[in-house]
């Protein structure tokens, strides 16, 4: 009898460690921008990437460029961020593999109703910036090497203006949710992706409008990435893969597409090009 419950014993334990295992190998890490977090995407996509494929996906929300270096350091199996120009050098460099455009938003430059800076009158993003900085109106910048932030150093570079050091011009060092809080705080001008402050508008009162937007310049292309598993053999590349095949898929696309804000407002337009037997 005795030894009928230390096989039964040995059996539970045996069953429970499988299970363990198990789990462990399909629950995956996503480094990613907070845009995609605090817009609403993974609480929406998440549940139906694990009940389709039983991929649990942990994320990582953090700047974009934080989230490459993430996942160049193997801290992370897959990377989902938004600036595709660094995300392909860091292709050609053999840190990731398997890259995908997966969807794209715009971003937008609010300001205080007032716009005291007379931004609405401009015809180019780079100009709705010189004027903010002709005017020496407050500016509040993510400061913290994310894609947005990549974004807003471009147009300022295609002003022709440097901001930083003035003392209208505030680098946050925080993620966009944030930024945006003290951008209206301070009745300052700010750039942010559209997905985030619709996400917002409704929640909190940021006393923010759009002030400038659908400027061609303003794309905002997101991607998704594996890290390589030749750089750092531990990561869960098969996982990985799987998750990022039903984001690019028929299925994954619509669920992107069907990620809306409380006023019914598209978040993310899908555009993963597929193959015709995907």
């Amino acid at each position: 009898m005795r030894l009928i419950r230390t096989v039964s014993l040995f059996v539970f334990v045996i069953s429970i460690s499988i299970v363990s295992v198990t789990a462990a190998d399909t629950t995956i890490l996503c480094a990613s921008t907070t845009s995609t977090q605090n817009s609403g995407l993974f609480d929406h996509m998440l549940p139906l990437i694990e009940k389709k494929t039983g991929i649990r996906v942990k994320v990582i929300a953090v700047g974009t460029g934080a989230a490459l270096e993430i996942g160049k350091r193997g801290d992370a199996d897959v990377v989902l961020v938004h600036a595709k120009d660094d995300e392909l050098k860091m292709v050609s460099e053999g840190w990731f593999v398997d890259r995908h455009d997966i969807m794209y938003n715009d971003f937008i430059l609010l300001g205080p109703p007032a716009d005291p800076a007379g931004v609405r009158k401009m015809k180019a993003a780079h100009q709705a910036l010189a004027s903010v900085a002709s005017g020496k109106a407050a500016f509040v910048s993510r400061g913290d090497n994310s894609g947005t932030n990549k974004k807003e150093l471009k147009l300022w570079k295609a002003a022709g203006l440097d901001p930083k050091g003035m003392d209208w011009y505030m680098e946050a060092g925080q993620g966009m949710s944030r930024t945006l809080r003290i951008a209206g705080e301070k009745k300052a001008y700010v750039l942010t992706d559209r997905g985030t402050y619709l996400s917002l508008q409704d929640k909190e009162r940021l006393n923010l409008e759009i002030v400038f937007e659908k400027d061609p310049a303003l794309f905002n292309q997101y991607g998704v990435m594996a890290v390589n598993p030749e750089k750092h053999p531990a990561v869960k590349y098969k996982a990985a893969m799987t998750f990022i095949n039903w984001l690019i898929s028929e299925e994954g696309q619509k669920a992107i597409a069907s990620c809306k804000d409380d006023r019914g407002n598209q978040l993310f337009t899908p555009n993963a090009k597929r193959k015709d037997n995907d």
